[in-house]
């Protein structure tokens, strides 16, 4: 099982890893804390302190165009927010 399926890239989850030293990623809905904790040490090389994570369910909206009544889905999905030790941190751009 892939626990980590990308990392967030927002202004509000730059600011925090700037300030607060966290940092946000989109997990598998199926892992726990202690799996998401191993699978960032093991695939960034830095010590964890704090996982924290959010269950957002499915959203769905209706729209009425010329077409008729159009539906949409926005998939659930799981957000983990991470603290990491001082002294660690990660670079998302090292590699572009």
């Amino acid at each position: 099982m892939n626990i980590l399926i990308k990392p967030i890239i927002t202004e509000k989850a730059t600011d925090q890893s700037e300030l607060f030293n966290r940092y946000g990623f989109v997990v598998d809905p199926r892992a726990n804390k202690i799996e998401i904790k191993e699978a960032i040490e093991q695939a960034y090389g830095v010590s964890v302190n704090k996982v924290r994570t959010m269950n957002y369910p499915v959203k769905r909206n209706t729209k009425f165009t010329k077409q008729g009544v159009v539906t949409g889905m926005k998939g659930a999905y799981k957000k983990a927010i991470v603290e990491l030790a001082e002294g660690d941190n990660i670079d998302f751009y090292s590699n572009i």
